[in-house]
């Protein structure tokens, strides 16, 4: 059977909860009944409706306007924007606060991913479950279709362990007891040494998608002079997705990515695009190795052996890029427990603190507080949770969601001081 994780705690929340309106102008006109639902939650809250509730797991991601989280019992529940049915609910509703999703009560789920508008759910026999968009493929279903709204299990998908989604890629990974097993479940931006194009009529380009589950089948690196050589032995640990493009961790602790490599994502000091998992060479050292892995919207960060923070690509794209893994010299010497990214914005819980940064425009996933800054351009403590143990963060298009730890009778206490969200519905 495969585990779960090992936190538990209170689920806070924080930033942007208009979910409609995430990353866009204005409310799309058939969402125009929720124009006026949500707010900027500037500092953090609890939500009303989970008092009681204790949660071992929270998942967003970059690209992504819902939520899941999964209790300490193996439940999922879903929350946001639903416009492709990615919330498993069976309908396009969209859902203001948690919502256990049904039709998965009866299965354990130790882990989930969510893409930009389809989700993936893990349970502990190795299942996969999918749900939401399926224009690409990206469910692995074995067929195109605008949406399916209740989850689908993903045939040829068995026995893996975890998930991580880009914009519209799912991949099975991340776990305790992976195997070498790297299968994708890509639509046209992330393949098999092909981008997957063709010109389907005059001025109309078209995508070849991959529909079922696929191994991944080669690992290379490029030497200085240009070789390029297949990497053996790779057994995959971990996988984590950004819009674009794909990072792997394996059990020699090394880091392979691949996708689109503007703003030189990839870390390979230069922004082409790579078509098959490449490593890069930062973490091809002894003791230089790499523990955890992280992607962002345009970025990519690692944490090494040693406890250091890396960094290649670029959170403000109107700024400067970083082409290759660099240390980030701010969070030196802080042990690093979990990090997550937003579209241009990181939160990251490191020792017994919260730390955040991001460029303007934010919309609280900060979590500063009421009437202080907006934004920060160098790393932050957040404040507003001194004295609150985050067990683990995830991160939305912008907002922020953390696991409290609540074991002694201080932190419930610091808990129950802070204020409560209770979301209007329609």
């Amino acid at each position: 059977k495969l585990e779960g994780s090992k936190c538990k705690g209170q689920l806070l929340i924080f930033g942007a909860t208009n979910w409609d309106l995430i990353g866009r102008k204005e409310v799309p006109k058939q969402q125009a009944a929720y124009r006026n639902l949500g707010q900027n939650l500037w500092g953090p809250h609890r939500y009303g409706c989970l008092s009681g509730v204790r949660v071992r797991t929270v998942v967003s991601g970059s690209c992504a306007a819902h939520s899941l989280l999964i209790t300490t019992e193996g439940k999922l529940c879903s929350w946001g924007r639903n416009e492709k049915g990615q919330l498993g609910h069976g309908d396009t509703k969209r859902v203001e606060a948690p919502r256990l999703i049904e039709s998965l009560s009866h299965e354990a789920i130790v882990s989930a991913a969510c893409g930009r508008n389809h989700t993936l759910a893990l349970t502990e026999t190795g299942s996969v479950f999918a749900f939401g968009e399926n224009k690409m493929g990206q469910l692995g279903l074995g067929n195109q279709t605008d949406a399916v709204p209740s989850p689908a299990q993903v045939c040829g998908a068995g026995s893996q362990a975890g998930s991580a989604c880009g914009l519209e890629s799912p991949f099975p990974s991340k776990g305790n007891e992976c195997q070498d097993l790297a299968l994708s479940l890509f639509c046209a931006k992330e393949r098999h040494n092909s981008d997957g194009k063709f010109i389907a009529r005059a001025q109309r380009i078209e995508y070849d998608c991959e529909l079922v589950p696929r191994r991944v089948a080669i690992f290379i690196e490029k030497t200085k002079d240009g070789q390029i050589l297949p990497v053996p032995n790779v057994v995959v640990r971990d996988v984590a997705c950004g819009a674009n493009h794909t990072l792997v961790l394996d059990s020699q602790k090394r880091v392979f990515s691949w996708g689109f490599g503007g703003y030189g994502r990839l870390g390979h000091a230069e922004q082409k695009d790579e078509m098959v998992p490449r490593l890069v060479k930062l973490f091809d050292f002894p003791g230089r190795g790499a523990s955890q892995i992280y992607a962002g919207y345009t970025c990519s960060f690692a944490v090494s052996e040693v406890g250091g923070l890396f960094f290649w690509g670029a959170t403000n794209t109107s700024r400067e890029s970083t082409m290759y893994p660099k240390a980030v010299q701010d969070l030196c010497g802080w042990r690093i427990r979990s990090l997550a990214c937003g579209k241009s914005s990181i939160i990251v819980a490191a020792d017994e603190s919260t730390i955040s940064w991001g460029p303007s425009p934010t919309f609280g996933e900060l979590g500063y507080g009421d009437h202080k800054p907006k934004s920060s351009t160098a790393a932050q403590e957040v404040r507003t949770l001194d004295g609150i143990f985050s067990e683990q963060v995830a991160m939305g298009y912008s907002h922020s969601l953390v696991i409290a730890r609540d074991e002694s009778e201080t932190e419930k206490e610091k808990l129950k001081r802070l204020p409560e969200y209770n979301p209007r519905t329609l």
